[in-house]
Formats: structure tokens, sequence, C-alpha cells
């Protein structure tokens, strides 16, 4: 156990990359806050692992205020969906209201003032508020997750499918529990890393065809990939009744992939966090039970 008394917010504490932040604060006996919208199982496990519970809104500056109070640093991430700007308003305001020292800030690896996506610009803006904060702002902009494969996944007649508007572009898929590691630790130790902007990528580049072979490997049976046009994908996200904001992101992040915006490779997680980022593989392996039946936002072969 450590003997030091910070305490550490986490925002979007029972989603994938804050969940992981969260759990690793705890196991390193930190003294952590989860951020939840509502009591549940998932609040209430964290609970149980140790973690002070709060419930409040990102949208809510009343309610940041109170979740914000003794708060030594923050992960702040917010969803792909509106109030990305508001909230981070928001959550500046009340952080430094609260005498918070740091905040991990959850971006896109495609934002930038020229983005496309209405979404990837608002990360852009949003990053420039905290950088002229008194806050040590650490912004990390992940490439595409590794558990992304798995939404847009169909298991068909006894084979898989990825059926995406991503062309020939490539990455190095990242899995949630890298970037929990890296979050941990620039919450811990923020100093160094005041106002860096890290990508995060997984360790091995590859388009979907490779991806798909890889996928293949590991679950014993035939994966495909097929290319998919921008337009088809986003009817489909529309019908799935996804968000506009989130589909209008996604169908421009679709052309910055082909592009090659979110390609690369670096040691980031490795040196940050602490140990190498799973491949593909190894990720497929330890969860393979994602890929039993279909995701939820598969778009269906004519």
């Amino acid at each position: 156990m450590t003997d030091d008394d910070r305490l550490f917010l986490v925002t979007g504490a029972t989603g994938r990359t804050g969940g992981g932040a969260i759990k690793l604060l705890l196991q390193r006996g930190h003294r952590a806050r989860a951020m939840v919208h509502r009591e549940d199982e998932r609040s209430r496990a964290l609970a149980e692992a140790g973690a002070e519970i709060v419930e409040a809104d990102l949208h809510d500056l009343d309610g940041m205020t109170t979740a914000l109070q003794g708060v030594t640093g923050a992960y702040f991430c917010h969803p792909i969906l509106p109030g990305l700007v508001e909230s981070t308003v928001i959550f500046a305001q009340a952080a430094t209201e609260a005498g918070v020292r740091s905040v991990v800030n959850m971006s896109q690896i495609s934002a930038r003032r020229e983005a496309g996506s209405n979404a990837a610009r608002q990360h852009w803006l949003c990053e420039r508020l905290l950088d002229r904060t008194n806050l040590l702002t650490t912004h990390i902009r992940p490439t595409f997750f590794a558990e992304w494969l798995k939404l847009w996944w169909e298991r068909r007649d006894g084979e898989g499918y990825l059926r995406l508007p991503f062309g020939e572009g490539r990455h190095a898929p990242i899995a949630a529990a890298d970037q929990s590691r890296v979050i941990a630790a620039l919450l811990l130790d923020p100093e160094p890393h005041n106002h860096a902007v890290y990508t995060l990528h997984g360790p091995v580049e590859q388009n979907h065809h490779d991806i798909a072979k890889t996928m293949s490997g590991v679950l014993g049976y035939p994966v495909h990939y097929e290319p998919i046009s921008v337009e088809e994908f986003a009817r489909a996200m529309l019908e799935r009744g996804l968000d506009e904001h989130l589909v209008q992101h996604l169908s421009n992040v679709a052309v910055d992939y082909q592009n090659g915006v979110f390609a690369g490779t670096n040691d980031v997680v490795e040196k940050i966090g602490g140990c190498p980022p799973l491949s593909v593989e190894q990720f497929v392996a330890e969860n393979r039970s994602f890929f039993e039946t279909s995701g939820p936002n598969f778009v269906p072969g004519s």
C-alpha cells in the first residue's frame, strides 16, 4: 500500500479505458473516485473493489464541482456524442476551482484543425482549451481500439466477416487494457508529460486483410475482410440507430484511415505503461468469446 493521500477521479469509470485505469490505481493502493451516471452492477463492482463512487454528469457544472472536490488528478473521457466542447469547459472550470493539479485527456488520433469529422475537430479545440489552463495536461490519441473489431464483426455460417470502409489503409490496433496502463501511469506521474500529445498504437501495423488473416489463425475458421463504401457504411449505421454525430465522425475518419492518419506504431505504451501492448493475435486469443456471435453494428452482406 502507498502512504500518499492523493485522490484520482476517473470519468467514464464503467467504460473500457476508465474501468481499467481505476482498477490499476486501486490495485496499487491509491485512492480513486469513480464517476458514473447511475448505480448499477458495474458501479457496485467498483465500490466493492475499493473505489469511491460519485454520480454526476459531464454536462452539469454543479455535479462536476462536487465530483472534483479534493481530487489531485483526473482522467477526462467524453463519448463520441454531442456536447464535448461544453463538457470540457465545465470540467476545466470545475477542476480549476477545486485545485485539481493534472488531467489526462482522451482525445482522437484524427484530432486536428482541418479534420472533416466534427468530433475530431472538437477534440483538437478541447486540447487547446485544456492547454491554456493551469492543469498539468496530457493528451492521448489512440488509433482504433482492438475492441472495435467486435463491434463490426459478423459471424455467419461458421465464418467471420469484417465489412468496413477502410480500403487498404493500415493501423496497429490498440487494446483498451494497454491504454488503461498508460492512463494510470500518467495520473501518477504527470510532471514529465505536461502538454505532451501521445498517439497510442498496438505493436504491429496491418491492413484489414492482414487483421482478418490473423484472426482466422487464432479462431480456427475463415475470416474475411470485405471493403465497402463510406456511403454504405454510414447508411447501415444510421439504420441501426447510431447517433448522427457519431456516424458523421466515423464516416470522416474512414477517409482519414484510408489516407494514413491512423497508421504507425511507437513505443509509448511500453515506455509509459510498463509493458508491451497486445497484438491482434494476443487480443483475440484472450477475448475469444467476443467473436462467438455477431457484434451490434455489423454491416450485413447483400
